[in-house]
């Protein structure tokens, strides 16, 4: 994004791109939330404004070992836990009772779109050329929130540790496929854009504004 700080801090549509999902998790309790290391106070700050004692923790070097770091701040009697990433803040409250509501047959449920662009396989040259059309009829692109029973998510993060396969992870739901458990795919209710760019971020800011215009004047 080419700004100086965390792109979970950025402004956004007149908050912190943070605090839009801590808005949408309101019924969640608790709240924990992983931050960059060197940027924990910052986070705290932030987050004491708008959901006090919610917990933060330093996060790691990876994404799946900030989801780990994040993870073991949740109270052992906890039956589900969901992981979303600070980046998709077009999460609606709508969008977590889905990924929840799958739980009810499976180990894990996870925010996703079926692949709409037709795909193409590269040669692995450079520049490349295409060396296969791929079919997309069974392929999902795999959002957040991911939402798991918590017994099931720490047992898949402590095999992916155990085995050196925790900092390569890119979600949760490909370590508890991991450890052989049943992740259902929910179709998203609802825009759910992951910021990456400054266009994404614009168009973050324009259809937050659109949806909570009177609220943000």
């Amino acid at each position: 994004m080419g700004a100086s700080a965390p792109k979970a801090l950025l402004p956004l549509a007149g908050r912190p791109m943070l605090a839009w999902s801590l808005a949408a998790l309101a019924a969640a309790d608790p709240v924990v939330v992983a931050a960059p290391p060197d940027r924990v106070g910052e986070t705290e700050a932030v987050v004491r404004e708008r959901r006090p004692g919610a917990i933060v923790v330093a996060g790691g070097t990876s994404r799946a070992e900030s989801v780990a770091a994040g993870l073991a701040a949740v109270p052992a009697a906890s039956e589900l836990v969901v992981v979303h990433d600070a980046a998709r803040p077009l999460l609606t409250p709508e969008i977590v009772a889905a990924v929840v509501a799958g739980l009810d047959d499976a180990d894990g449920a996870i925010a996703a779109r079926p692949v709409a662009d037709t795909l193409k396989r590269g040669d692995g040259r450079e520049p490349p050329a295409i060396a296969a059309t791929v079919d997309r009829a069974p392929l999902w692109a795999a959002e957040t929130p991911q939402a798991f029973w918590v017994p099931v998510l720490r047992d898949a993060v402590a095999r992916a540790r155990a085995e050196g396969r925790l900092a390569a992870a890119t979600d949760c739901a490909s370590l508890v496929e991991a450890a052989g458990g049943r992740v259902r795919l929910v179709a998203t209710p609802g825009p759910n854009l992951k910021v990456t760019t400054p266009a994404d971020l614009a168009l973050a800011e324009h259809l937050l504004r659109g949806a909570h215009g009177a609220e943000l004047l």
